[in-house]
């Protein structure tokens, strides 16, 4: 099998990849060096291309036969390589698949499964007991299904405009919403990816973000088609500081992905630098807000890397735009840029629905062909928040941002109530649901507290129910720790402040604007 892969031109140490499909590409390493390395986990656990192909092409198999194409398949778990075989797999047969990370409260996992509907749950790690109609297959049948693979069956693969990805993002009415990436939003991404940012053939890439967070997919699909590999670094390793720095200049990683807040907890570390971590050519960056002194910190302390600031919705297919960091850039601008537009896609400044000048800030609107085509079975979201303009797909981001005269985008905040905490994107509207579910809270809202213009916490005014707590600290414990069975630990608020009542606007809302003004004036 020949990959549709094709060598534009070169450079040195390396080439660019123009991909014309994403699972062909994949497996054209699996089919010309199949002991090409695609994964380095922990204790030397080394798995290879030919072992990926093999292992998705068992799967791919197994849903052929046993599946409706097209219809959802969850993949269930952390960042185990089962999990990257299993998507693959999956989009080999022609489904979607939807990571649910293995540490999501059972509540917000229903939630997911109740919109998605999926035929079939494909379970890396233990699957909760969860009671669903699908049919559930543990990491015991996955094995079985590899080792006893029988004849295989031509595959009929996600390909165009299908959905290759669904990905699960916080909601307004406290229900998730599902982001559909069709197989052409993927490729428009990935060969951007590819092309701007200095990706060479066979890099290792660190893998640290969630698989259920499209950050992920800035670091496994880049890796996979250009014959790279993927180092994970797990939660576990993650919540332990000790840890974590000993373990970094042991990756030997080339490329790293990740949010501004995670490195900014490496930065903490004085042998985070050049000397002791000297593999690391490329840093990118999505998620939140790059703030200059964690780029004055980079520089200084990896002075020939490359260092990119990047931005984009999940529903524009991850990012849109992109700048090199460097020594001059920030002398230029007070607050970083967020990147040259991709060539193939168009960012307009609107005020409602009217371009503003250049210059001019508006809401960022996005068009192009790496726009979703919406929110999986959610009609009333995707109308909302995706239109057409001028003949192509256009996605409403509730960003704030101009373009200046040299094109680059700078980003001005959210124009509404979502936030982005450590690299998350949080609507404070389904903090607000699920806080009001609690049964110890008669009345709750949350806003953000900034600092150097980026979320530092979420601060909920709670109207308590009466209660027998003889301490507010009591009180905040037992919240948290109810609040914790339905949402992410990172939408848990950090500060709890207590009133008797919460203000209201003149049209008798809640102000959060005026809550938001309070934390914020100190």
């Amino acid at each position: 099998m020949a990959a549709r892969l094709f060598i534009t031109s070169f450079k040195i140490g390396g080439f660019f990849l123009v991909v014309e499909n994403i699972i062909e590409a994949i497996d054209y390493w699996g089919v010309t060096e199949p002991e090409r390395p695609v994964y380095l986990g922990a204790d030397n656990q080394t798995y290879t291309y030919g072992e990926l192909k093999r292992y998705s092409d068992s799967i791919a198999n197994y849903l052929q036969k046993n599946t409706k194409r097209e219809t959802p398949i969850v993949v269930f778990g952390e960042l185990e390589f089962e999990m990257l075989a299993c998507f693959l797999g999956t989009t080999k047969a022609g489904h979607a698949y939807i990571p649910i990370d293995a540490h999501t409260p059972n509540d917000r996992v229903e939630m997911i499964l109740d919109v998605a509907k999926p035929e079939m749950i494909l379970s890396v790690s233990e699957w909760p007991k969860l009671e669903r109609e699908a049919t559930v297959i543990d990491m015991s049948t996955l094995a079985m299904i590899v080792k006893q693979a029988d004849e295989e069956l031509p595959l009929q693969p996600v390909v165009a405009d299908e959905t290759y990805y669904i990905i699960f993002t916080s909601g307004t009415t406290g229900v998730p919403k599902g982001v559909q990436i069709s197989h052409n939003n993927l490729l428009s991404f990935v060969n951007w990816e590819l092309t701007d940012f200095g990706i060479t053939e066979g890099m290792r890439f660190l893998s640290q973000a969630p698989y259920s967070f499209d950050l992920s997919v800035m670091d496994v699909y880049p890796a996979l088609v250009s014959g790279g590999s993927l180092t994970p670094l797990g939660k576990e390793t993650i919540n332990d500081f000790k840890k974590l720095f000993s373990t970094l200049p042991k990756m030997a990683i080339e490329v790293w992905v990740s949010t501004p807040s995670f490195v900014d907890i490496c930065l903490m570390e004085p042998t985070f630098d050049g000397e002791h971590v000297s593999s690391l050519k490329v840093f990118l960056f999505c998620g939140e807000e790059l703030l200059k002194a964690t780029a004055e910190k980079l520089l200084t302390r990896f002075p020939t890397a490359h260092i990119y600031n990047t931005y984009g919705p999940t529903e524009a297919t991850v990012a849109i735009s992109g700048v090199e960091v460097t020594k001059e850039l920030l002398q230029q601008y007070p607050r970083i840029p967020i990147g040259y537009v991709k060539k193939d896609t168009t960012v307009l400044i609107m005020d409602g629905d009217n371009e503003v000048e250049k210059g001019t800030i508006g809401e960022i609107i996005i068009t192009g062909p790496s726009i979703s085509k919406g929110y999986m079975n959610n009609p009333e979201k995707t109308e909302l928040a995706f239109f057409e303009y001028r003949g192509q797909a256009a996605y409403r981001t509730g960003d704030a941002g101009k373009l200046n005269d040299k094109d680059l985008l700078i980003y001005d905040g959210r124009i509404d109530f979502q936030v982005k905490l450590n690299g998350y994107r949080i609507e404070l509207e389904e903090v607000d649901h699920h806080l009001a579910t609690v049964s110890l809270v008669k009345q709750a809202t949350v806003v953000p507290k900034y600092q150097n213009h980026k979320v530092q916490q979420l601060v909920a005014f709670v109207v308590p129910e009466e209660n027998d707590f003889d301490k507010e600290f009591k009180l905040t414990k037992a919240i948290k720790a109810e609040l914790s069975q339905s949402v992410m630990d990172y939408m848990i608020p950090h500060k709890f402040v207590y009133v008797e009542q919460l203000p209201l606007t003149a049209n008798g809302k809640i102000d959060r604007k005026g809550l938001m003004n309070e934390v914020n004036a100190t």
